[in-house]
């Protein structure tokens, strides 16, 4: 099955898009989607406990099992004032 995967702000510098198009087996999760992009990508790998993730627009768990032509969203934690 087919997910699009979204990335922002260091997340996105580290990919080098900000949106990605994965094929992944039935029954991934969102924390195996994010796992194969730490593959790829090794930098992302030291956010992974500091991520929020969201599916099709909403705020979602890392263990969540995804849907063909789900959208899946990482967003790395936000600082500022």
């Amino acid at each position: 099955m087919r997910v699009t995967v979204k990335l922002f702000a260091r997340l996105r510098d580290i990919a080098g898009a900000p949106e990605l198009a994965r094929e992944v087996a039935p029954g991934s999760t969102i924390r195996s989607v994010w796992r194969s992009l730490a593959q790829e990508f090794p930098d992302l790998a030291q956010y992974e406990r500091s991520i929020s993730s969201a599916v099709n627009a909403d705020y979602a768990k890392m263990d969540q099992v995804l849907s063909d032509g789900d959208e899946v969203a990482f967003l790395p934690p936000v600082s500022g004032g």
